[in-house]
């Protein structure tokens, strides 16, 4: 135990002094806010202006409810802005709709008796001198077929073009009901949106579901994710470190293969820990100020209501996905002998990682079916899908605890794996080890 503790505070301490640890523990959490915030800013750069649109109606009855619908359509964006629904799903969908696309500018063109193959040469005219966008077309039976036609130059532009669509459809179905002779109360009505709100039904009786402890799921697998991107390079480098330096043979003389792997994985891991409590610590501060500063506006914010049972295993199965692709780093690390070979085998944890996160769909359909059941058992999915099944439809205890022990328990056997790998792939050097290989080493060691 004190070889153990001497090697993870060797490992611990000469990272954490590193200024690349405090350039990084700084300047990450900007660096990802910009990832955030700059496609935002740029998606909703207007670039153009408006979009000039002309429209031949030849309906004579669609030109005013296609304003409206327009003018309906921005009051409604900025209303949800100013305060956002419950659970925010729909509005948050259609905000991502809008981004990037422009404002619309529509004309009315009058055909004052002129044909339709005059009008449309003049608008063409336009289109190629830039003084219009496009034009619209909407044929006499265009309440009863729903068939328009839109000229534009810049067929690119399909979020605009899904916008005019939508108006379209608002404005028609608002004239077909004017048209049934429906009062202007009762369309109100029709046109106004449900709210869902959830509620789970649980041992403890209905609980209210505004869908935190799906976002928490999303953050632990996101913070797991980018954990393994940041350290479990690091990890492969510190266990082929005495491989480059060629100092295995005196550590060995002193300190056992699983002993010297196991000090090196934890000792990493409690940086990659450290680092992640003080983005942790500082995220929660952030937060706390701005519910605060929400309420002393007036403004109705709070922390989503979480069982505190949920938290210990949000931490607990972060830490088995953790150290489960952290051991596999460690154990592609036995079997190299450089970092750049290393990283070339490096890509198909990642790739495990994320199929483990498309499971989410299917489990979250089904919590309870055999499938749910067995991707939360195995290992290298545990740590979301069982997440995603204790959120949903909380499961018997024994299956956590038996997908929490079948997971650790995979850690220690790939290290203990690896740790064999490692002590006879040591003396091969300039020799990348094969599967075929490494399982043979495994036997002799």
């Amino acid at each position: 135990m004190r070889k153990l503790l001497a090697v993870i505070k060797r490992e611990y301490v000469q990272r954490v002094r590193a200024k690349m640890f405090i350039v990084s523990t700084v300047l990450l959490p900007i660096v990802m806010s910009l990832f955030g915030l700059v496609p935002a800013i740029i998606l909703n750069i207007n670039a153009g202006g408006p979009l000039r649109v002309a429209v031949i109606d030849h309906t004579g009855k669609m030109y005013e409810p296609l304003q409206a619908a327009f003018a309906n359509e921005q009051s409604e964006e900025a209303a949800q802005q100013a305060s956002p629904e419950p659970g925010g799903g729909n509005s948050t969908r259609r905000g991502f709709s809008r981004m990037g696309a422009r404002s619309f500018q529509l004309t009315e063109v009058k055909t004052d008796g002129r044909s339709a193959e005059d009008v449309r040469a003049e608008l063409d005219g336009q289109l190629l001198t830039k003084q219009l966008d496009g034009y619209l077309i909407l044929p006499a039976d265009f309440v009863n077929s729903g068939q328009a036609e839109f000229f534009n130059n810049n067929p690119g532009d399909m979020l605009s073009r899904g916008i005019l669509q939508s108006s379209l459809t608002r404005a028609l179905r608002e004239q077909r009901l004017v048209d049934a002779k429906v009062d202007t109360q009762t369309r109100r009505d029709l046109f106004r949106r449900v709210e869902l709100q959830a509620v789970k039904i649980g041992a403890t009786g209905e609980e209210r579901d505004s869908g935190g402890s799906f976002v928490l799921v999303f953050g632990v697998g996101f913070i797991m994710y980018l954990a393994i991107l940041m350290y479990g390079q690091v990890i492969l480098g510190a266990v082929i470190e005495e491989k480059e330096t060629r100092i295995a043979e005196i550590l060995f003389s002193s300190v056992r293969p699983f002993t010297l792997m196991m000090g090196k994985l934890v000792g990493v891991s409690l940086v990659a820990l450290t680092q992640l409590c003080i983005w942790g610590i500082a995220f929660a501060a952030f937060a706390l100020y701005g519910v605060n500063l929400l309420l002393a506006r007036g403004v109705p914010a709070s922390i989503p209501n979480i069982p505190f049972s949920h938290y210990i295993y949000f931490a607990l199965f972060f830490l088995l996905g953790y150290f489960i692709y952290a051991t596999i780093y460690a154990l592609v690390g036995s079997m190299v002998t450089t970092a750049q070979e290393g990283g070339q085998l490096a890509m198909p944890i990642i790739l495990i990682l994320v199929v483990s996160f498309y499971l989410f769909l299917p489990v979250s359909r089904s919590p309870d079916s055999a499938f749910s059941f067995w991707v939360s058992m195995l290992p290298f999915s545990a740590p979301v899908a069982m997440l995603v099944r204790i959120v949903t439809q909380t499961p018997p205890f024994w299956q956590i605890a038996l997908s929490l022990l079948i997971g650790f328990s995979t850690v220690l056997l790939i290290m203990w794996f690896a740790s064999r790998v490692y002590r006879v792939g040591m003396l091969m050097y300039g020799k990348r080890a094969s599967l075929p290989e490494a399982w043979r080493w495994v036997r002799q060691a």
